[in-house]
């Protein structure tokens, strides 16, 4: 979270398995209650309903304004930024992203949607919060993780963001990115686990928790049987030929062009993937896009400021 005019800038990678702000980081799946249920700890009150954080898969969409899920798990981000900062009443500038080739077209949608109610009252992790939303920016998902590097994008470079739910792809050449080189495509880490339930099914005839196979994917091992990892890598490797073979299909030469990994599919090209480590850059902070929203935030607010 970054001040500005006691404002306080929270920004927010609404992502479709994780929420992660600058300094936290939560599933991001919702199950709305009407009574409060017995023993949630990740729990969110609002406007008379209780809100579970966490529990299961949230389904993908095309956008991110069709449900209250999202507005939800934005409060539930706030909480955890205003917990992480000691803070329960504040004014509150959000900064999120969008999918690369969805944010012209669902830019100002997603902003009203955040922005629908000016004061909210909310309780998350039997906390009361109390905010002012004074403003909305929306920004590119992927671009703003690497802001921090920027400078050293010279030459030709792609840029690939692996969420949960897509992967983004970007070519930025000399610190620019080029505009109709940009592509989102539906090819996130959930596929990755639906690749691995079904090479379980079909080769051992069980089926094992979604937490045991994502924790291969990250770790590259986990406290199950050594059959079922040896699987669930085979499956894991097969996704990252897939991603290479996608980057190519969108120009990407490794002897001409620097390769540049955000997001939570970083852990599986790492353990699974063959690249050049001297040419392939994969940045592993998991909250690096919430804190370049942050960034780029704070920049434009400071610059309208001295505008004045």
């Amino acid at each position: 979270m970054k001040t500005f005019n006691n404002i306080h800038i929270i920004g927010l990678d609404n992502g479709y398995g994780n929420i992660k702000t600058a300094n936290g980081i939560f599933p991001a799946s919702v199950v709305c209650y009407d009574a409060e249920p017995a023993h949630a700890h990740d729990l969110l009150i609002y406007d008379g309903k209780y809100y579970v954080i966490g529990a299961g898969h949230r389904e993908f969409t095309l956008d991110k304004v069709s449900n209250l899920d999202h507005y939800i798990l934005t409060l539930a981000g706030i909480g955890q930024e205003l917990w992480h900062n000691r803070m329960t009443t504040a004014a509150v500038h959000l900064a999120v992203g969008l999918p690369l080739t969805w944010v012209d077209n669902q830019r100002e949608a997603f902003r009203a949607y955040l922005w629908q109610n000016r004061h909210v009252d909310f309780v998350w992790r039997g906390i009361d919060y109390h905010i002012d939303i004074v403003g909305v920016d929306v920004y590119a998902q992927g671009y703003s993780a690497v802001i921090p590097e920027l400078k050293k994008f010279t030459g030709a470079n792609m840029l690939c963001d692996i969420g949960n739910g897509t992967m983004i792809v970007m070519s930025i050449n000399d610190r620019k990115p080029v505009p109709d080189q940009c592509y989102t495509e539906k090819y996130g880490t959930h596929q990755c686990v639906l690749r691995a339930r079904e090479a379980l099914t079909r080769l051992c005839g069980r089926t094992v928790p979604d937490v045991a196979i994502e924790q291969v994917m990250r770790e590259g091992t986990a406290d199950i049987d050594p059959e079922y990892v040896r699987v669930i890598r085979d499956a894991a490797a097969a996704y990252v030929a897939e991603i290479m073979r996608k980057l190519r299909e969108h120009e990407y030469d490794p002897k001409t062009m620097r390769l540049w990994i955000v997001g939570g599919g970083g852990c599986l090209i790492r353990n699974f993937g063959q690249y050049d480590a001297n040419r392939v850059t994969i940045i592993s902070d998991i909250h690096a896009s919430a804190k370049g929203y942050e960034y780029l935030a704070e920049r434009r607010l400071k610059r309208e400021a001295k505008a004045q």
